[in-house]
């Protein structure tokens, strides 16, 4: 029971539908109820509905918590929001939904970017051990062969002792792949065109000389104008035979005409958890090469790692109750050189 004076933050769910199912356990429900005045299982797949509910819910809401497949929270419905004052987002980028409007308003915006960041960057360090372990080739090569082989001379080139590993752009989860792989015995280089001083471990060095002296090289750039197709021909040339290319960023950002004819010799390797476009046609190459490893979108949180980005959100939502910053507040410049 809450007393008659209830100073709790009226808050309400808004993402897209089914979503919620997946993010939210009962005792992230019931924790909801305890810090705000929400209805836990009312949630708000659009904002401009006309359903009552909806309406009423958002003309008291102080606070929106945010997911995937929220409505684009444009001046027309803040309108229908007076008392909104923050938006946690129980996810990774808040370009999707957060508008001008939202930092003209004056509204706190905070993320689970941090969360989010952790399963892409364990992801990728399996990768890179596997790539050094040239697994797709001695898989390939193995079921082709079926019988006792000399491993040990054709795996000559194999490892992963001192290794040079290429990393591209010091997000979140760049600087947590380059933690991720210091107990490593590797040689860590880092592309990124506004990072002066490098993580410890890392260091700084141009796109190009990266990619000429990278084993693997992993990109984790935020998709942008000047970063489209920054992984082009040049690049994907200076790459040294048998390098393995991995993306778990944005398909907008390699070249993969450029990158098709290196795949086919079989001169690199990739390891793609997005293309461009997303889904690549039925008679893509890509679903067949033996050099390819092709995931459909999973490196990021799926699962119980939902789990994880609620949790943080929640931490978030408890933060604002007790009038404290928000730990992960996004702000508008922040988006001008991120995801």
């Amino acid at each position: 029971m809450h007393p008659a004076t209830d100073n709790r933050p009226a808050l309400l769910l808004a993402m897209g539908p089914g979503i919620d199912e997946r993010l939210l356990t009962e005792a992230h429900r019931t924790r909801l109820t305890a810090l705000t005045r929400t209805e836990p299982h009312l949630v708000a797949h659009d904002l401009t509905s006309p359903d009552p509910r909806v309406t009423a819910a958002l003309a008291e809401a102080e606070i929106l918590l945010t997911c995937w497949g929220a409505t684009p929270l444009t001046a027309e419905v803040l309108d229908r929001a007076p008392r909104l004052r923050a938006v946690v987002h129980a996810a990774g980028s808040v370009k999707h939904h957060i508008t001008d409007a939202c930092w003209d308003r004056g509204l706190r915006i905070t993320s689970a970017a941090a969360a989010n960041a952790l399963p892409v960057a364990e992801y990728t360090l399996a990768a890179i051990l596997l790539a050094g372990k040239r697994v797709l080739h001695s898989a390939e090569r193995y079921a082709e062969l079926r019988a006792d082989h000399a491993w040990l001379a054709e795996s000559a080139a194999w490892g992963n002792y001192r290794r040079t590993i290429g990393i591209i752009g010091a997000s979140r989860i760049g600087r947590r792949v380059i933690e991720l792989l210091r107990p490593f015995d590797f040689e860590i280089l880092l592309y990124d065109p506004y990072v002066t001083v490098p993580p410890p471990g890392a260091e700084l060095t141009d796109l190009d000389e990266l990619c000429a002296r990278s084993t693997v090289v992993s990109v984790h750039a935020p998709q942008l104008p000047s970063t489209h197709r920054m992984i082009g021909a040049r690049q994907l040339a200076a790459m040294p035979d048998g390098a393995t290319l991995i993306n778990t960023a944005r398909g907008s950002l390699i070249d993969e005409t450029a990158l098709l004819p290196h795949l086919r010799a079989g001169r690199l390797d990739a390891i793609l958890d997005v293309t461009d476009p997303e889904l690549p046609p039925p008679d893509s190459p890509l679903y067949t090469l033996p050099n390819v490893l092709l995931t459909p979108h999973v490196a990021g949180s799926l699962g119980n790692e939902l789990h994880r980005m609620a949790d943080q959100a929640l931490e978030e939502v408890a933060r604002y109750g007790r009038g404290e910053p928000f730990a992960e507040e996004v702000r508008a410049s922040d988006l001008r050189h991120s995801a």
